[in-house]
């Protein structure tokens, strides 16, 4: 059985704020790779509905750009608690044997200002997405996208330079 990790701050301003990731043990060559979840798109009625009032707060790099249309994707890629749940119970019943855990915790709110959506990252040679909606099982009733970067993990066979 993995280990589902969730921290529950309190009560969130919002419906939609739950983060949820996960660990799977080895992938593409690299051992313990974090994967981030997140929505690539969802109902314009979402967005309508939400009081985006005091839900941003200041950049949270000196650089950053605020960009009230990239700010509110940060929000709107994120999960409501019963989608997070949905993913839970799927990442268990389809992903227990690669996993090591799968980690669940409210945004922060207020949202640091300026920080770029998920699905605004580009692939790469090490960055990547998963695209759960194209697996056969998958059952959902909103599309699943995954960003991982190899990069940021060590390789499943060490490599020794010799000298």
């Amino acid at each position: 059985m993995i280990p589902i990790i969730q921290i529950e701050n309190g009560a969130i301003p919002i419906d939609r704020g739950y983060a949820v990731s996960m660990v799977v043990r080895s992938f593409k060559g690299r051992r313990d790779v974090e994967v981030h979840l997140f929505r690539p798109e969802w109902p314009e009625s979402d967005e309508a509905s939400i009081d985006w009032n005091n839900l941003f707060g200041p950049p949270a790099m000196l650089d950053a750009v605020s960009d009230e249309k990239k700010d509110r994707k940060i929000i709107l890629e994120a999960f409501t608690s019963a989608e997070r749940d949905q993913i839970i119970d799927y990442l268990k019943d389809h992903y227990s044997s690669r996993l090591d855990y799968i980690n669940s915790n409210p945004l922060d709110f207020p949202v640091p200002s300026g920080l770029p959506p998920l699905s605004s990252i580009d692939e790469g040679k090490d960055i990547g997405l998963i695209k759960f909606e194209k697996v056969p099982h998958f059952n959902l009733p909103f599309a699943l996208r995954g960003l991982y970067n190899l990069s940021a993990h060590l390789p499943l066979v060490e490599t020794r330079e010799d000298g």
